[in-house]
């Protein structure tokens, strides 16, 4: 945890004093003595995920090819390609299972 000095701003260090431990200040002759123990926890709020796919409804209009699902071996699924790297770089191809009880996803 970090404190910080109520009279000039600047960060405390601990150091062991004569009866406990205590925040002192290496810029002016501030102290505090460490009775109890400190902390404090914040726990930051998370972002939430935005689907870089377009979600669902990016599968809505897409074409199927023969490519053979890894999970369930349904003969065809669906497809897209996307640029998800430099323009120099070829696309990613993503496929989705056309058996509509596995929809598993992957990509080349």
């Amino acid at each position: 945890m970090l404190m910080f000095c109520p009279t000039c701003a600047n960060i405390l260090v601990v150091e062991e004093g004569p009866s406990c431990l205590r925040f002192t200040c290496n810029t002016c002759p501030y102290v505090y003595n460490i009775t109890r123990r400190l902390g404090t926890r914040i726990y930051p709020k998370l972002k939430e995920v935005d689907d870089v796919l377009g979600g669902a409804a990016a599968w809505d209009n897409v074409d199927s090819t023969e490519e053979r699902c890894p999970k369930c071996s349904h003969p065809r699924a669906y497809f897209m390609q996307i640029q998800t790297r430099s323009a120099d770089e070829p696309m990613t191809t993503f496929y989705k299972c056309c058996n509509h009880q596995c929809g598993h996803r992957w990509r080349e």
